[in-house]
């Protein structure tokens, strides 16, 4: 973390800039003549008209807009038509489309933006966000569609727009300076700028002008004050943007390599987690909740290896209250991004990819440990919704879906699409089931949402309302699952939240591991299918020569990947030959990580950079240690270095596992809680993983053994199950630990190994069972 003790005169400088006021005239030369704020075709307020060439391509791109395309602004002429149109018109990003036609003269982050800003002698105010952000939204409504906003900004700043999920390296950089500014972080992002990329000051959401909810300084307020003192005082602003930079740079490239951590960072976690518990709620003792604060992934894995009951009731409980809180969607399927107060019912209701597939991994998980079907039931239908309403044509997966939808009155509204009130429930359904709805799902009257609508969610088990109704727990579940499709049918016909269609590989390689690892466990070949699917689509739209690229949108892949696209994308693809036993899916995984390796991976220090050795040069070159929403791309890739040690008996991946570790250690050790999902890659390092190979018979479907694994929680294994002869022979070298087995009695045979050495071959489910149970306890404290 930044010191933010260091930071306190650049602070403090930073707020004396709001003791100023006024706007001085610009200094430099201007790219445009002056116009006034009525507009004229093909300028902005403030500004006069774009260069023929720029409004020619506005032209083209309009001309290749599908005939439904409706501009997003509340400025349109009597056609319809946007009467403002900005640079962003030209990107594929869903966000910054969302901003192609306010009256901010935007443009993308890129060199030309800033090389203007240079030849104007202008900051640049920087303004970050993603597509489904609610509060990017109100910012937007509130400042950037406001003409009398967008003509300060025009006229003294250079603007730039980034989409959050499409360049994480520029978001990352200018969060650790929000957070040491401020002391938290969020989205929107508003940064200000040198015009050589160095902030000076940043915030977050900021409401339009001065006494708008609540806020003393506006932000148009603070845009003129901000010009005031770059104009007056250059030699401050370039002090205390340098003194920034440098502690950012400090901050995110520096590495803590230190001693090996021990089991003693699994302690230190469970213990902290235990402390922080909410036994009512499940989850941490705060609000707002997200699912990512309590890793329940981490209590499993916990659990097996020591027995501590108390560690399984918090995953329990955590898991199940999440699911009958408002935070999930009873209707159809998958989890809201996070809950605004402690009881997991009121959330902020965008959905993103990468929740939900974290989340079905969990769900899937925990039933088999559980064996609770409860568990199985969330988890099939995250993975149900994605199939239905997240998947692309061609087979991958979408980002997100909007926390706004239009509500009756023609407005955005936050949650409208996903409420009811009891009688949009009772003309949806039959007399018998509205009752059985309201009662479950608590609709009532009064509601306990805005407007006097309700989130649904479910407070008391099934079995209890049932009894109340004179049903058994198993005609409860009939006549709900037939409502909540009579529900979801219904709500269809409302206008639905804007889905960001962008792909990215990050999150699709996330998404490829929850459908494959469910396939396996649930031996549904439906889930298989859509792993498969989606990971050819990554390889054959999203890699050329080697190399990933970030994102798809629109027919084009665009941006150099990132770390935790080549991670993700690899634990996906090492998932997928465990589901499949085709071994073109680990071959593929051990081609891409020698790519990750040459351009990623730092030598000297362990761990990798999130960007490449040839990515465009920033402020700072972060190397990701930190587990937030999102897993770290080092905590995934060190567990992809571990497994594929063990499949492939290559120690060049242990070591260079080890000396990640070190490059973490000291994290690890003092604050463990921050890389938790790391603590699966320790806990798998420092227990004495399963090899299990099983070779079939030729012919055999193999019922036998699968069973077996499915119903078995274990987690630190790898499991390669191939038929003998030539297949068996072709695996054998990639996988060396084949060589050489064979099959008995003409029986389908099974391998259990640990480091190498292996227990006598059974063709015996019962004493499969027996080998595989075998826990290498988790010494105490």
């Amino acid at each position: 973390m930044i010191n933010r003790k260091r930071l306190q005169p650049i602070i403090l400088m930073s707020f004396l800039f709001l003791s100023f006021s006024g706007c001085t005239k610009e200094k430099g030369r201007s790219e445009f003549k002056k116009s006034s704020t009525k507009n004229n075709s093909g300028s902005l307020p403030g500004i006069g008209k774009f260069d023929e060439s720029l409004l020619k391509k506005f032209k083209d791109v309009k001309k290749k807009k599908e005939s439904d395309y409706k501009p997003r602004t509340k400025h349109l002429d009597k056609k319809g038509w946007a009467k403002y149109t900005n640079r962003l018109f030209l990107e594929t990003s869903p966000y910054l489309l969302q901003h192609a036609h306010n009256p901010v003269n935007w443009h993308p982050w890129g060199d030309e933006a800033f090389k203007k800003a240079k030849e104007l002698n202008r900051p640049v105010l920087l303004s970050i966000g993603y597509s489904t952000c609610h509060w990017c939204h109100v910012m937007e409504e509130e400042s950037f569609e406001d003409v009398e906003v967008a003509k300060v900004m025009n006229e003294n700043y250079i603007a730039i727009k980034v989409d959050r999920e499409e360049r994480p390296d520029v978001d990352a950089i200018y969060m650790a300076a929000v957070q040491a500014i401020n002391g938290s972080g969020g989205w929107p992002m508003t940064v200000w700028l040198t015009p050589d990329r160095k902030p000076i000051y940043g915030a977050t959401y900021i409401p339009a002008r001065d006494g708008d909810r609540g806020t003393r300084t506006g932000f148009l307020t603070m845009l003129k004050q901000f010009k005031k003192i770059y104009d007056e005082q250059p030699d401050k602003v370039a002090e205390s943007a340098k003194k920034i930079s440098n502690l950012i740079k400090e901050r995110l490239e520096s590495s803590d390599t230190g001693g090996f951590p021990d089991k003693s960072s699994l302690h230190t976690a469970i213990n902290y987690y235990k402390r922080v518990y909410d036994p009512e709620y499940g989850g941490v003792n705060r609000a707002p909740k997200f699912p990512s604060s309590m890793p329940n992934r981490l209590l499993l894995r916990y659990y097996r290896r020591t027995g501590d009951k108390k560690v399984l009731e918090i995953a329990k409980n955590t898991l199940k209250k999440m699911a009958s809180g408002g935070m999930y969607d009873h209707v159809g399927g998958g989890f809201h991004r996070y809950s605004t107060d402690a009881r997991w019912l009121v959330p902020h209701f965008e959905k993103m990819l990468y929740d939900n597939a974290l989340l079905a991994i969990a769900y899937t998980e925990a039933y088999q440990v559980t064996k609770d079907d409860e568990y199985k039931r969330v988890a099939k239908e995250i993975l149900d919704y994605v199939l239905r309403d997240m998947r692309a044509p061609e087979g991958a997966f979408y980002s997100a879906t909007d926390a706004d939808s239009i509500g009756p009155k023609g407005h955005r509204e936050e949650g409208y699409f996903f409420t009811w009130t009891p009688n949009e429930i009772d003309q949806t359904l039959s007399k018998n089931e509205a009752k059985l709805v309201k009662d479950y799902y608590q609709v009532t009257n009064g509601g306990n949402f805005e407007g006097g609508r309700t989130i649904l969610n479910t407070p008391k088990p099934l079995s209890t309302v049932a009894i109340k109704h004179e049903l058994s727990e198993a005609k409860a579940r009939e006549i709900i699952n037939q409502a909540r499709k009579k529900l979801y049918q219904e709500r269809k016909r409302r206008p639905a939240p804007i889905r960001d269609e962008k792909i990215l590989t990050a999150w699709n390689g996330l998404m490829i591991s929850a459908f494959a690892q469910a396939s396996f466990i649930f031996d549904d070949e439906k889930y298989k299918k859509a792993a498969i699917e989606a990971s050819k689509f990554v390889r054959k739209n999203l890699i050329k020569k080697d190399r990933l690229y970030r994102c798809y949108k629109d027919g084009q892949a665009k941006f150099n990947a990132y770390l935790d696209d080549y991670a993700f994308f690899i634990a996906g693809l090492i998932d997928l030959y465990e589901a499949t036993n085709d071994i073109d899916w680990l071959q593929k995984a051990i081609s891409l990580d020698k790519t990750l390796e040459k351009y990623y991976e730092d030598k000297k220090n362990g761990g990798g950079f999130m960007t490449s050795s040839d990515h465009e040069k920033l402020l700072a070159r972060e190397k990701p240690s930190y587990d937030g929403a999102e897993p770290a791309g080092n905590s995934i890739q060190l567990m992809n270095l571990l497994r594929l040690q063990e499949f492939t008996t290559n120690d060049d991946y242990r070591k260079r596992a080890e000396k990640a570790f070190k490059a973490f250690s000291k994290t690890l050790r003092q604050n463990p809680i921050a890389l938790s999902e790391m603590l699966l890659a320790l806990d798998f390092y420092l227990d004495k993983p399963f090899e299990i190979i099983i070779v079939k018979a030729s012919g055999d479907t193999e019922k036998a053994f699968l069973p077996i694994m499915r119903k078995t929680f274990l987690p630190n294994k790898i499991v390669a199950i191939v038929e003998k002869g030539n297949e068996l022979k072709r695996q054998s070298k990639v996988i060396p630990l084949m060589d050489g087995k064979v099959i008995f009695d003409n029986k389908t045979t099974a391998y259990v190994c640990r480091a190498g050495v292996c227990k006598f071959p059974t063709t015996e489910p019962k004493k499969f069972i027996e080998q595989i149970s075998e826990v290498n306890k988790l010494q105490k404290q």
